[in-house]
């Protein structure tokens, strides 16, 4: 193509409709977006891989340290204290690891679970460390 085929045309004024507005660039731009033809794919993709931690079994010393800590526990009145949990994931097998730090309540033995003064509870089971922050004086 040389630049001679276009040289008619070349310096005549850009074409303003008299009907319609003129169009935005976003607008404009949109029309040559890509075209999704598989809707939520990039998310299941994204799902996929996403990692996930598989649960831990505890070993003797490690259950004996808990229990140790539970009954310290026992002894104190409101300590502050972080616990190391198990969180298991929703939508695939797996979970994650958190921490959650607040003021210890009691043991619900009946139901198997942490309760806190800020209103968290966390099942026994899902309990792999307890660490002891702050102690109240009583």
């Amino acid at each position: 193509m040389s630049d001679n085929e276009y040289k008619d045309i070349l310096d005549h004024p850009h074409h303003v409709s008299s009907k319609r507005p003129q169009m935005s660039l976003y607008n404009r731009a949109a029309q040559f977006s890509p075209f999704a033809a598989l809707t939520g794919y990039d998310e299941e993709i994204d799902e996929t891989a996403r990692l996930t931690d598989h649960r831990a079994e505890l070993t003797e010393d490690e259950l004996n340290a808990l229990n140790d800590a539970f009954q310290r526990l026992s002894e104190l009145e409101l300590p502050l204290i972080t616990v190391t949990y198990f969180v298991p994931d929703e939508r695939k097998s797996g979970g994650a690891y958190v921490q959650y730090t607040g003021h210890f309540r009691f043991l619900d033995m009946g139901e198997q679970r942490m309760k806190f003064v800020e209103g968290m509870e966390i099942s026994l089971s899902d309990i792999c460390g307890v660490t002891i922050v702050e102690e109240e004086k009583e």
